[in-house]
């Protein structure tokens, strides 16, 4: 089923009103209230860590009154953290199994923004068909985990089916990864000066048929999640985010897209050669989990169509990397660069610093969890049911290890 096609059948789904919710202002701009657990009228659980690879790597301290949550504190720390410490002890070239970590759903960002930090301090100029293959992979990477991510939602209403589906089809792109670098879940494709290799025989033919299957599942989608019933109860008008927090908060993404507000890398300083395809920033809103959810789906839809046109317009033949120095005794010349990326959650980006030795002086990663999660997910979970929460947190799409850098 093509795009053409898919745009006939699929249709925008009823939306229920929007359910009264607390004022959206409330607890932002005051000190967080105490309470008096010995009164027997307020409640502290935790919820979680678990292990789902969504949001489970975080545990949520949460206050209740009743089944309200009244009060919410994230605290991570249960995973591979001190990254970026970590960084400052290794060559560049040993930095890279440490980087796909970051985000395990979508290391292929991480590749990038590294190499693309190194490149720039080094005054690298990576090849044109290079270029080309870093985006198909960075937007291969993309609906793998928009794709997940779209099954944890409908896990986290207990529509298991929706998560299984996601997961056999998130596999589908993983194939295609290990075909192309001999790895499933850490690719370490992209490397400084361009990427490992040029494209398998036939790989285009086996590409295509995958983003059918996925085309497919979006089609399934629509009927069991999107128009189910149960799902529109429980999450139309949860989490909404107002168009004014968009700016104090950091947020990015899909996140702030749902808000109405059109920000994406992609489009606002183009890197590679997204200058050179045809798409449009997709926005809504209504700013809820639903929507946001619905926006993922759409984003899904456009990585296909810009799978397809880079593959069209992609360079046949020419080198796919530059010859680089010894990487094992390589030295970058002092200076300080800000690269940054679109990701399946939003904008990311790579502070670097090199002081010519053989070491990065400083590396700081800006990802779009830490302030979806840290903060903005604390006040949007005040004022809603704890059978809300897990939905709640999945909506914002979060990547605990980002945080824990």
């Amino acid at each position: 089923m093509d795009r053409q096609q898919g745009d006939k059948i699929r249709k925008q789904p009823d939306l229920m009103p929007v359910r009264e919710t607390r004022d959206p202002w409330y607890p932002v701009w005051t000190e967080r209230p105490s309470f008096d657990l010995s009164s027997g009228k307020y409640l502290k659980i935790w919820q979680g860590p678990q292990h789902p690879g969504i949001t489970g790597n975080m545990a949520l301290e949460l206050t209740l009154e009743g089944d309200i949550v009244v009060d919410a504190k994230t605290h991570v720390g249960y995973l591979h953290r001190g990254f970026e410490k970590l960084m400052e002890r290794r060559k560049y070239i040993q930095c890279f199994p440490i980087v796909c970590r970051i985000c395990v759903p979508e290391p292929d960002y991480n590749e990038y923004l590294f190499a693309a930090a190194a490149e720039e301090l080094a005054g690298i100029e990576i090849p044109e068909k290079a270029r080309w293959l870093r985006a198909l992979t960075l937007e291969m990477i993309r609906i793998a985990s928009l794709v997940m991510g779209l099954g944890g939602q409908g896990g986290s209403f207990g529509l298991g089916t929706v998560g299984q589906w996601a997961i056999a089809h998130r596999d589908y792109i993983l194939d295609l990864f290990e075909e192309l670098s001999g790895h499933r879940i850490y690719h370490m494709y992209i490397i400084p000066g361009g990427v490992r290799g040029d494209l398998p025989d036939g790989f285009e033919d086996r590409t295509e048929a995958v983003l059918k299957k996925i085309e497919k599942l979006i089609y399934d989608l629509e009927k069991v999640l999107f128009d189910n019933a149960v799902i529109k109860s429980r999450s139309q008008g949860l989490g909404v985010i107002p168009a004014s927090w968009v700016e104090p908060f950091g947020i990015t993404g899909t996140n702030a897209r749902g808000t109405g507000i059109a920000n994406d890398v992609r489009k606002d300083t183009p890197y590679l050669i997204y200058d050179q395809l045809d798409f449009n920033v997709i926005t809504g809103g209504r700013s809820d989990a639903y929507e946001r959810s619905l926006l993922r789906k759409e984003e899904i839809l456009m990585s296909i169509d810009l799978i397809r046109q880079i593959f069209k317009r992609m360079p046949k033949d020419g080198p796919v990397r530059v010859k680089l120095p010894n990487v094992l005794h390589w030295r970058i010349p002092p200076g300080e660069t800000y690269v940054r990326a679109e990701t399946g959650r939003g904008e990311m980006g790579y502070y670097m610093v090199s002081d010519g030795s053989g070491y990065p002086r400083r590396v700081h990663v800006r990802g779009a969890s830490y302030t979806h999660a840290m903060s903005l997910l604390e006040h949007l979970a005040v004022g809603i049911s704890i059978a809300d929460v897990g939905g709640l947190a999945v909506s914002l799409q979060t990547c605990p290890p980002e945080i824990e850098r």
